[in-house]
C-alpha cells in the first residue's frame, strides 16, 4: 500500500485521542475549533473561525492556477454515554465520539499539515472542519454563512470511516450514497377514561398500537420494491397512571429514502393510514413532518475520479465496487447540492462496535490511509 510517510504520527494519534477525550456536541465545539485552529495557524495556513457558530475554514495555496478544492470533515460528538475503559475514553458524562468525527478531524489535519510542508500542487486547497453534523445540519448553516462565496472551490469532497470495512478498504459510489432524512411526529388524540370504564372514552393507546403495526405496510406494500425506504418508529409517549386510559399518545419516528417521490408516496400513505384509523376508532390523528437532510448524491464524474484516487492509495484490489448504499443520513448532502463532489467511505477494520454505539472507537491505524487519501486528491486534482 503505497501510503504516504507521516513522520509526525505519533503526534497525530495523540491529537486524535485528545479529541476523543473532550467530546463536544453540535454548535458547542468550542475547545474542538480552537484545537483544530490552533494546530493549522501552526502549520502556516490562512484561518477563518465563527461560519455556523464554530466552524473552522482554512485556505492553502500554491502556484498560480486558479483551480481550487474543498475537503471537509465534521467535528461533533453524540449525547450518549461511552462504555469503552480506554485511557483517551471521553472525560465528559453523557457525551462521546461514537461516529469517528475525532478521526475526521485528525485526518484532515493531518493532510493539511502535509501539504503545508510539500506545496506540491497548483491552486487552492479549502479545508473545512464543519460543526454539528449529528442531525442539527451544520453544513446548510456553513452554507448560509457564505462558505463558497467567501472561498470559491470547483468541487468539494467528504470522506466518512465504515465499521465493519477491512482497515484499507474504500469505497466510492456514483450517484445516492446516503438517504435524505426526514423525522415524523404523529399526535393520537382519543378521550381519556377510567381504565376500568373503558366504554367512557376512545382509547388512544389501542388506536395507536393499530397505527403502529399498519404502518410496517407502507414500505412493504405501497412502495415499489425497487425503490429503497425506510419507515421507522422509534418513540410512544403516553400515560402516567396504570388505571387512566390516558386522552393522547404521541408516536415519533424517522423516514429514510433516496428519491424527493418516494418520500411523498411514504408521507401520503401514512396519512391514508391515519385517517382511516381514527375514523375506525372514533380519535383524531395528526401527523407533522420534519424534512432533516437531503439524499447525499455524489457526482458520478467525481465519483469516478475519487475511485481512483483510493485505488492509487489503496490497490485497485481493495476498491470496493460491491456495495450499496446506506440508510443513513449525512448533512454533506447539502455540499453536494450546490457543488459537484464525492463523499467515500474508508474501512474502520471490524472491531470497536459500529457507529454510534458505546463501544465504539475510531481506529488509529486508518489515520495514515485517510491522510493519504486527501493529500493524493488534492495533488491528482490540483496536479501541477
Amino acid at each position: 500500500m503505497p501510503l504516504i510517510d507521516l513522520p509526525f504520527i505519533a503526534e497525530l494519534t495523540a491529537l486524535r485521542r485528545d479529541l476523543h477525550a473532550h467530546p463536544e456536541l453540535a454548535f458547542a465545539e468550542e475547545r474542538t475549533a480552537e484545537v483544530v485552529a490552533r494546530e493549522l495557524t501552526a502549520y502556516g495556513l490562512e484561518v477563518h473561525g465563527g461560519l455556523a457558530k464554530t466552524g473552522v475554514v482554512a485556505v492553502l495555496r500554491a502556484g498560480e492556477s486558479p483551480r481550487a478544492i474543498g475537503l471537509r470533515a465534521d467535528m461533533d460528538a453524540l449525547p450518549m454515554a461511552e462504555l469503552n475503559t480506554v485511557a483517551h475514553r471521553s472525560r465528559y458524562p453523557g457525551r462521546m465520539h461514537a461516529c469517528g468525527h475525532d478521526g475526521h478531524t485528525a485526518m484532515l489535519l493531518g493532510a493539511a499539515r502535509y501539504l503545508a510542508d510539500h506545496r506540491e500542487f497548483d491552486g487552492t486547497v479549502v479545508f473545512i472542519f464543519q460543526p454539528a453534523e449529528e442531525a442539527d445540519g451544520g453544513a446548510p448553516l456553513m452554507i448560509a454563512d457564505g462558505l463558497f462565496e467567501r472561498f470559491p472551490v470547483d468541487a468539494v469532497y467528504g470522506l466518512h470511516n465504515w465499521p465493519g470495512v477491512p482497515v484499507g478498504c474504500m469505497a466510492a459510489l456514483p450517484g445516492p450514497v446516503m438517504a435524505g432524512t426526514c423525522a415524523f411526529e404523529i399526535r393520537v388524540q382519543g378521550d381519556g377514561c377510567h381504565a376500568a370504564m373503558p366504554q367512557q372514552g376512545v382509547d388512544a393507546i389501542v388506536t395507536a398500537a393499530q397505527l403502529v403495526q399498519a404502518l410496517q405496510t407502507v414500505v412493504s406494500r405501497r412502495l415499489d420494491p425497487c425503490d429503497p425506504a425506510v419507515l421507522s418508529v422509534t418513540q410512544i409517549h403516553a400515560g402516567e397512571a396504570w388505571n387512566i386510559i390516558p386522552e393522547e399518545v404521541i408516536l415519533r419516528g424517522t423516514i429514510r429514502t433516496f428519491k424527493a417521490e418516494v418520500q411523498a408516496a411514504v408521507e401520503a400513505s401514512i396519512e391514508r393510514l391515519c385517517s382511516g384509523i381514527a375514523a375506525a376508532q372514533g380519535a383524531h390523528i395528526a401527523v407533522t413532518y420534519d424534512q432533516r437532510f437531503p439524499p447525499t448524491i455524489n457526482d458520478r464524474a467525481a465519483s469516478a475520479f475519487c475511485r481512483g484516487v483510493a485505488a492509487a492509495v489503496c490497490g485497485e484490489e481493495r476498491l470496493m465496487t460491491d456495495v450499496e448504499p446506506s440508510m443513513g443520513g449525512e448533512d454533506f448532502a447539502y455540499m453536494l447540492a450546490v457543488k459537484p463532489g464525492c463523499y467515500v467511505w474508508l474501512g474502520n477494520g471490524p472491531d470497536g462496535g459500529g457507529l454510534h454505539n458505546p463501544h465504539y472507537d475510531f481506529n488509529d491505524a486508518v489515520l495514515p490511509i485517510g491522510v493519504s487519501y486527501w493529500v493524493t486528491l488534492a495533488r491528482t486534482a490540483l496536479a501541477r
